[in-house]
This record gives structure tokens, C-alpha cells and sequence, in this order.
């Protein structure tokens, strides 16, 4: 067995054991990246089933017959459609079979529901595989920084290239940084990529569109690259050919903020102290209005997953855990910075996997 088939089953042996202390049978995956996570399989329509003794099935159709006999040699496989429902016929003892509650649509439920045999429970369960997958391991890791490292590399270029200037417009940057990760090896856009100048840039979740850059505009890019099932995530603002004091004053509040948030990302370190660090320091300089999101979140095969650092948060960090730093400043017809990394939690200082300066950049 290779040593990829021993972490999966090692990953299901411990789901197996939180599907028992749920006082479940099963459980029945139908979330891509879950399943993914758990047999290796990352074709487009799958289902799996797992036992709380450690079994498990996993079907999917015949696109991916050669596929899934390569990349899930270790578990039994079905050739059917709709793969959730094939997998649920097949309980035939009484059973009680939980359901991810958080990717499953009502539609959805209720049709599970009616092809479930009559001695079958369905039970709706939450933050039972979350728990496994926010810790990652070393291969996790690894393919983590590989893929972060293609985004760096492309920006960087980008930046050393002049591609972020007055005159290109906002879709023209986008394309460009995205072709660039396309020749590093990004098999796709972890999300759609976010080119945000001027007035547009005080919106957070700004699409890129063809707002031409002028002079004096902040511009805000965020973007990430996808390979292997793996995504990165990060975030630079840079001003173009000259900088207002207003817009001065933004950035230095949002790189404090930024640094101190890095800083503050220790395992040990509470949810909610992570984000409290960076939006006191925002609020102190005036803009607390200004900072309209959450501070970060974990990431690995979903470009957003558990952690989150955010009012509110409950748990802390761990060793192994992912977590984006990502604080921000949105002025309504003035313009807006965010400045965002991604960081792996330590035993000690945060090791951050996309080291690209955060010095002021006028361009």
C-alpha cells in the first residue's frame, strides 16, 4: 500500500470514530473536496460512505471509471447515478446515516429521503469532519506552499513587468496575472480574481471589469492559484504613480493591522484575539466603520474552510493550522486597501507562505 493510501485511510479510521461518539452508522459525503480529503478521488461527481467501522464505499459515473480505479485502489468502487442515492440503497440494515448538512440543498435531502430504505434514519450533522481536516498534515503543507508559491511568482512578475498601470483596465490586469499563474502551473483560479482600482477598490468583493486605472488610484488585487487540489490565497494594494495623504494614512493603518495580526497568529492564541488585534487597531486610527469582514480563515482543498478569525469566534489556533490575515479599510467614493497573507501556525512564529513585500508599492 503506498504511503497516499495509508493517510487516507488513516483519515478515515478517525472519522470512523467520530461517526461512532455521534452515535451513527454512517456517514454519507456528498462536499467534492470532503471527499477528496478522504479517498483521494477528485473527479467532478462523486459520493462517499464511510462506517463507523471503517468501511467504505464510493461511487461515482462511468466518466470516471479508469480514474477512480487509479487514484481509489483501496476502496470499493460503484459505477452509478445519482451516486449519493446509489450508496444509500445499499444500507440495508437498520441505520442511522448522517448527511453533511452544510452541502446539501433541501431538494436534495428530501430526494435521499426517498430512496432511503424504511429502516434508515437520516440525520443532518454539522462540524463533524471540520475539526479533522483544519489540522494539516505535512504532505497537506507542502502542496499548500507549492501552490502559494505559483501566485507569488506570477505577481511578482507582474509587478517587475509593469502590468499594473494607468491605462490597462481592471480585466486586463486580472487576465494577466491569471495567465501567468496558468504557466507556473495553476491548473485554475482558486476564485474569481479580484482587480479593484479607484472608487472600486472600497468595495471588498469587487469583481475585475473594465474600469480603465488612472493616475493616483488605489488598486487593490486579490487572487490565488489551484493545483492539486490545493488553493492559495492572498492580497497586495498598491497606489499608481502618485499617493494622496488620505490614501497614505489607509495603508499604514492596514499594514499595522496587518503585521500585528500576523504577530498575534500563535498556536494557543484564540479565535476572536486574532481579529480583536487587528480591528482595535483600525478602530484606534478612526476607521473601525471602515473594516467590514472577518480578519481570516483557514485554507487547504476550499479556498475558505475552518478556522475563522472573527467576532464571535469560538476555538483557538493549533500547530498545523492554516489561517489568512487579511484586515481591510473600504472608504465609500474614496477608494479601499486590504493586505492579506497566508500563514501556517507554529509552535512558534507564523511561517508565511506568501512572503511578497508589503512595503508601500507605488507603481
Amino acid at each position: 500500500m503506498t504511503f497516499a493510501d495509508t493517510r487516507f485511510e488513516d483519515r478515515r479510521r478517525r472519522l470512523g470514530n467520530e461517526i461512532a461518539a455521534q452515535r451513527l452508522d454512517y456517514l454519507l459525503l456528498t462536499h467534492l473536496e470532503n471527499i477528496r480529503y478522504f479517498s483521494g478521488f477528485s473527479g467532478s461527481n462523486a459520493a462517499l460512505l464511510i462506517g463507523k467501522d471503517r468501511s467504505a464505499q464510493i461511487c461515482t459515473d462511468g466518466r470516471y471509471t479508469t480514474q477512480i480505479a487509479q487514484e481509489v485502489p483501496d476502496i470499493e468502487a460503484i459505477i452509478d447515478r445519482p451516486s449519493a442515492a446509489a450508496l444509500l440503497k445499499r444500507v440495508e440494515d437498520t441505520a442511522r446515516v448522517g448527511v453533511e448538512a452544510s452541502h446539501l440543498s433541501l431538494a436534495e435531502f428530501d430526494n435521499l429521503k426517498s430512496v432511503a430504505g424504511e429502516n434508515v434514519t437520516l440525520v443532518p450533522v454539522e462540524k463533524l469532519i471540520e475539526p479533522i481536516r483544519e489540522v494539516k498534515d505535512e504532505q497537506e503543507l507542502a502542496e499548500l506552499e507549492r501552490v502559494a508559491a505559483i501566485a507569488v511568482d506570477a505577481f511578482e512578475a507582474l509587478v517587475a513587468d509593469n502590468g499594473i498601470r494607468a491605462g490597462r483596465t481592471e480585466r486586463e490586469v486580472a487576465a494577466d496575472l491569471e495567465y501567468r499563474m496558468r504557466l507556473n502551473g495553476s491548473e485554475r483560479v482558486s476564485f474569481d480574481t479580484i482587480v479593484a482600482s479607484g472608487p472600486n477598490s472600497a468595495k471588498p468583493h469587487h469583481s475585475a471589469s473594465d474600469r480603465e486605472i488612472v493616475e493616483g488610484d488605489l488598486v487593490t488585487i486579490d487572487f490565488g492559484a489551484h493545483s492539486a487540489g490545493y488553493n492559495s490565497d492572498m492580497t497586495r494594494t498598491v497606489i499608481v504613480g502618485k499617493v494622496g495623504e488620505t490614501e497614505r494614512k489607509i495603508y499604514e493603518t492596514v499594514l499595522r493591522a496587518q503585521l500585528a495580526g500576523v504577530e498575534a497568529a500563535r498556536a494557543g492564541m484564540s479565535l476572536a484575539e486574532v481579529d480583536a488585534t487587528c480591528r482595535d487597531i483600525i478602530a484606534e486610527a478612526g476607521f473601525g466603520e471602515y473594516f467590514t469582514h472577518s480578519t481570516g480563515h483557514g485554507i487547504g482543498l476550499d479556498v475558505h474552510e475552518a478556522p475563522f478569525a472573527a467576532r464571535g469566534a469560538e476555538g483557538t489556533l493549533r500547530e498545523g493550522m492554516t489561517l489568512t490575515i487579511e484586515p481591510g479599510i473600504y472608504i465609500p467614493d474614496v477608494g479601499g486597501v486590504r493586505i492579506e497573507d497566508t500563514l501556517v501556525i507554529t509552535s512558534g512564529d507564523p511561517r508565511v507562505i506568501t512572503p511578497v513585500s508589503k512595503d508601500l508599492l507605488i507603481v
